[in-house]
């Protein structure tokens, strides 16, 4: 299996696969309450069916070149993810969505993993947007988008039903000539 190193401090992104459903199950559960704090996937990863359900449904995804999803790994150890939730590439679009455990967060591992699938959509699969949704409350999500060099699109306003409330979505996007201006410009 390939592994993309993601800086100096070890953390590695790597294909997340239905054979490791169980270090899926035993990450979302360290992770749950904080993941789901703005996000379903820890009430759809409830116990070894449906975390090994999810991860085939991604790998039946990327089969039909719908989706991807990996694993961000630090010393061996599955701390959160980064995936497309869809992908229509015949129409160049995708949207990107991340997850992380609270003891990884702060340290800028969702935004070096969605440089690392941004570009590769981009460069690689010939994606022109990337869309990325986030709750209106979810700061760290938005900063996110924001490093990334996305423009806010606008607000759905309470279109997700979030554990019995309804929440507003921020969309958020970036475009390939953006991606790669900003990619040609020196780090300040």
């Amino acid at each position: 299996m390939f592994a993309i190193s993601l800086g100096d401090d070890g953390a590695e992104l790597r294909p997340l696969e239905p054979w490791q459903a169980e270090e899926f199950l035993a990450h979302m559960d360290r992770g749950r309450e904080f993941v789901g704090e703005h996000i379903a996937l820890p009430d759809f990863v409830a116990d070894l069916d449906s975390a090994r359900s999810f991860l085939r449904s991604y790998a039946e995804k990327a089969a039909n070149d719908a989706g991807r999803i990996y694993g961000i790994w630090t010393e061996g150890t599955l701390v959160g993810g980064v995936l497309f939730r869809t992908m229509d590439v015949p129409n160049g679009t995708a949207e990107a969505g991340c997850w992380l455990e609270p003891t990884s967060a702060g340290k800028g591992l969702i935004t070096r993993a969605c440089r690392v699938i941004i570009d590769w959509a981009v460069e690689e699969r010939g994606i022109h947007r990337v869309e990325w949704h986030a709750s209106s409350k979810n700061g760290p999500s938005i900063a996110v988008a924001r490093r990334l060099g996305m423009t806010k699109e606008g607000v759905l306003r309470e279109n997700y039903p979030h554990r019995g409330t309804r929440t507003d979505t921020e969309v958020w996007a970036v475009l390939a000539p953006e991606w790669r201006a900003a990619k040609e410009r020196p780090a300040s």
